[in-house]
């Protein structure tokens, strides 16, 4: 199937141009991905052109997106070749990534046990956790990824299985899942206490007809209060580029500027600080996914005027400590 995210496209993109806010604020962008592929390139040399753009971003974490699979042996280890592809790509600047969330098949349940001590070794140190494709809605229309999942996943008892050896293994759990699913996911870090589960995406708020209401906020900030009930449960504020959630700055004939975006992903980000609050949540960039919408500058900006209502150790929390603590980062490199 073809790509559901918008094109990147430099020269509109180059349209906005704004002054870098806070430059002096430690960023660890906790959410990308890098690929090379048809409808465009995400490598290295591309992460290091958006992270040297005026933020001050530390250290990033790479989120697995079926880069660079294995093409023969079993196919539990094929997602091998991503950690390695990955690696490979980017020796060269050890801390972009400075830590990786890798795939395994969750449907293997308990088997899933030597497939994720391969990935710790081909991680060389930098492996934090394991993410699935499970993000999955009855209507065709929501579609975030190319090849969506079929139903079910979440809920499955070989999930479960899975989640108790990440458990074990000391990893941690990525899901990226629609405010639909939230009552799963809950679920799942209820009956596995003992794993940090990260939301990805704000919880998988819905933005296309007719999820664009008043209700279906209600709905979403409602599933997400019940995720954020249970203690080993962090939150990504962020993803607001994908398709799903509604927005079209894309369509626009010049990009959107950091005051607009601020204003536009407001009520989202309270929520999220209201149920799981600075020290439980993060801001993820999701590049290149959102880079369609708006620059790597301006989206940081945007974080910065929706953080600027907080003093320094939440702001610090939500740009920074929160995603190395729950990643296992060292926090030295987001000191003086």
């Amino acid at each position: 199937m073809t790509s559901p995210h918008f094109p990147v496209r430099p020269d509109w993109l180059a349209q906005r141009r704004e002054a870098v806010l806070a430059p002096e604020q430690p960023i660890f962008d906790c959410h990308h991905h890098l690929w090379d592929r048809p409808e465009g390139r995400y490598r290295a040399e591309e992460l290091m052109t958006d992270a040297q753009d005026g933020h001050d971003i530390r250290a990033s974490l790479f989120v697995q997106c079926r880069t660079g699979y294995l093409t023969d042996g079993p196919e539990a280890l094929r997602p091998v070749g991503e950690v390695q592809t990955i690696l490979g790509w980017t020796q060269a600047q050890p801390r972009y990534p400075v830590g990786l969330i890798a795939c395994a098949d969750m449907q293997l349940g308990a088997k899933v046990a030597p497939v994720l001590a391969a990935l710790t070794g081909a991680g060389q140190g930098r492996l934090r956790g394991i993410r699935n494709a499970t993000a999955w809605h009855g209507d065709p229309a929501i579609r975030s990824n190319p090849n969506p999942p079929p139903d079910g996943l979440l809920r499955s008892d070989a999930f479960l299985q899975a989640a108790q050896e990440l458990a074990r293994a000391g990893l941690v759990l990525d899901i990226w899942a629609y405010q639909t699913q939230l009552s799963e996911v809950a679920a799942i870090a209820r009956k596995v206490p003992d794993l940090t589960v990260v939301v990805d995406h704000c919880g998988g708020p819905l933005g296309l007809t007719p999820y664009r209401s008043a209700e279906a906020f209600d709905a979403w900030r409602k599933g997400l209060a019940q995720v954020a009930a249970l203690p080993n449960t962090r939150i990504k504020i962020g993803g607001f580029g994908l398709t799903v959630m509604g927005h079209r700055y894309a369509d626009a004939p010049v990009p959107p500027d950091s005051a607009q975006l601020a204003e536009d992903w407001g009520p989202h980000v309270q929520v999220c600080l209201d149920l799981f609050g600075p020290d439980r949540a993060m801001f993820e960039s999701n590049f290149p996914v959102d880079k369609g919408q708006f620059s790597y500058r301006t989206l940081w900006n945007a974080f910065k005027r929706l953080a600027s209502p907080l003093g320094q150790p939440e702001r610090d929390a939500l740009f920074w400590r929160t995603a190395a603590q729950t990643y296992g980062i060292d926090e030295s490199l987001f000191t003086p």
